[in-house]
């Protein structure tokens, strides 16, 4: 079954889940132990948009690739739902309400009805949705029905937020992406430019597990480094 992954697909994964783990760092600093660091401006900010984009774009070439898109989707959509009932009960004010996870598991679930979508099409649908987000901007709601599609009043909350608008371009991108590149579904290099089993290539093949331990870990860290300057 590794022979045949795509190494290079595995490795951007695992390019995002480290720009993931410094951005949930910096948040972590910022907004549990109070650091006086910022991740809403500047280069922590772009950081965490990149890791989000890198994410979800890949999501769309795998969706591609893959004949499990549902069993993907019902998997991830499950340790979503873990993750908002954990948030909740840590600190209802960052509740993780449709997070990355919640993107990417509907996302997976409903690229079913858009695979065979010629990648033209797919592109141009991609930036659509993208261009729609722009005119809903202003919009005033006054409720969360339609939170999943970015619409919320001001009084929603979601420490991680993807919405499917505008999200939901960049993930047809990816399969825009999938389809011309992947065409014949093997790597678009004929040798693997990198050993196919070096760390980031094994951190892209089991993202959804570091997903969950990344940030236990990242707090215990932190909370031995506000013990150890104490002693200092």
């Amino acid at each position: 079954m590794q022979k045949k992954r795509i190494w290079e697909v595995d490795f951007l994964r695992g390019i995002a889940l480290i720009l993931m783990i410094y951005f949930h760092t910096v948040f972590d600093m910022k907004e549990i132990f109070g650091y006086n660091v910022s991740y809403s401006d500047g280069l922590n900010f772009y950081v965490g948009k990149a890791s989000g984009i890198l994410f979800i774009f890949v999501a769309g070439i795998s969706s591609f690739l893959t004949g499990s898109n549902a069993r993907r989707a019902v998997k991830i959509l499950a340790a979503a739902i873990v993750i908002t009932l954990v948030t909740y009960l840590y600190d209802s004010n960052l509740i993780i309400t449709f997070g990355i996870l919640h993107f990417l598991g509907v996302g997976i679930l409903v690229s079913f009805f858009f695979r065979r979508i010629p990648a033209v099409l797919l592109v141009v649908l991609g930036t659509a949705v993208i261009l729609v987000d722009q005119a809903i901007a202003g919009v005033t709601v006054t409720n969360n029905y339609l939170f999943m599609f970015g619409v919320s009043t001001s009084a929603f909350v979601s420490s991680d937020y993807y919405p499917l608008i505008p999200w939901f371009g960049v993930f047809l991108y990816g399969l825009a992406a999938g389809q011309v590149l992947y065409r014949n579904k093997t790597s678009i290099f004929k040798e693997p430019v990198l050993d196919r089993d070096n760390i980031m290539n094994r951190a892209g093949r089991h993202t959804l597990f570091i997903y969950f331990l990344h940030q236990p870990a990242i707090i215990v860290i932190l909370t031995l480094v506000e013990k150890i300057k104490v002693l200092f």
